[in-house]
């Protein structure tokens, strides 16, 4: 019997997070100027807003619980065309439809059927539960447990992950990960997927005989286009969450995320997980050097999850980067992903220049 450990999806996770403000450096002048700048009036911001478009709501029989193993024509048929297509590390390529408020769904797509969904935000449809609803409520329809079993694999789940992350198999090769905001006690979001891609993934500790999937590998090129398709569906994930909770949505923001994706790099090519680079270099050092103007920033970092979308929620459920997250004061966000490792970059801009 052999036994491996699953994807660190939770350990590598930087417990602070920390904001930033222009100004001389050292703690108290960092700290001092930190203080000065929140009892200033922010100034006025003007926004454009357009017709928010929803996707159809699905009937309880057409619940995406039951969309894997469909055929793509089904997906435009009653979605239409997807906002973008997104390659994965996975070999499937992500059918990305999102409105950045209230609907956000992503089906990943091989030889043309959906082989998982990713789903989140309040107007989706995954009968018979429903996002927002409790820990309690979900189980009243779902039997939560410390072990999964598939065929000669054994899932076997921590105390943590059962609370946070449930796994539930729903039928001989389909299973769906719950995953559940720990502050307010109520599912956040889904993903639903095949056994193969489950064992490919390995989010839990598993126990097995036989063999286990190879990983894909890739080339540079190929790299870079899955880096950006998951620099954008956290993007859009973020504005989801920030919407449910009320909060003003974040503009994308170039030099931001270019920022984002040196760090992210830097950490990856030194085998480091900091704020801090190798050198010394903070945010701010990191935000002066390319001359991005701002009233506050901050950061959030991750290594390891399985994708973009497990990495937010991995941030929502930890208290500092919550915090950043669902920040009132931050209007733009910059997102970048070096192969598994993943930084936000938020601020307040100072003036229109981007």
């Amino acid at each position: 019997m052999k036994g491996i450990k699953g994807i660190l999806l939770f350990l590598l996770i930087c417990g602070g997070i920390f904001y930033v403000i222009e100004g001389e450096s050292g703690s108290k002048e960092v700290i001092s100027n930190f203080e000065r700048v929140l009892d200033k009036k922010m100034p006025e911001l003007e926004s454009k807003t357009t017709p928010l478009y929803e996707y159809p709501v699905l009937t309880h029989d057409n619940s995406l619980l039951n969309w894997v193993g469909r055929d793509v024509k089904d997906l435009i048929e009653t979605f239409g065309h997807p906002n973008r297509k997104d390659k994965s590390s996975y070999g499937y390529i992500w059918w990305v439809y999102t409105n950045q408020n209230n609907q956000h769904m992503q089906f990943g797509v091989n030889d043309d059927k959906i082989q998982t969904i990713f789903a989140t935000g309040d107007q989706i449809s995954i009968e018979p539960v429903e996002i927002g609803q409790t820990y309690e409520e979900v189980k009243e329809y779902f039997e939560f447990n410390k072990e999964v079993i598939y065929s000669t694999y054994r899932f076997s789940l921590k105390e943590k992950e059962i609370k946070l992350m449930p796994l539930v198999k729903l039928d001989e090769d389909t299973f769906v990960q719950f995953y559940f905001d720990s502050f307010t006690d109520q599912l956040s979001s889904i993903r639903i997927l095949t056994s193969d891609l489950l064992l490919l993934q390995r989010p839990y500790e598993v126990f097995y005989r036989g063999k286990l999937p190879s990983t894909p590998l890739f080339t540079d090129d190929e790299w870079h286009e899955i880096e950006l398709g998951m620099e954008r569906q956290i993007f859009d994930i973020s504005n989801v969450i920030r919407s449910r909770f009320n909060k003003p949505s974040l503009a994308w923001h170039k030099p931001l995320s270019e920022v984002a994706f040196s760090h992210s790099k830097d950490m990856a090519d030194n085998n480091y997980f900091s704020h801090y680079s190798q050198n010394g270099k903070s945010l701010k050092d990191r935000l002066d050097a390319r001359q991005i103007n701002y009233y506050i920033a901050g950061e959030n970092i991750a290594a390891q999850y399985v994708d973009g979308p497990a990495a937010v929620e991995g941030w929502l459920n930890s208290e500092g980067h919550r915090d950043a997250l669902l920040k009132d004061e931050y209007t733009h966000l910059g997102v970048g992903v070096y192969q598994y490792y993943y930084t936000q970059n938020f601020l307040h801009r100072l003036d229109e220049e981007y």
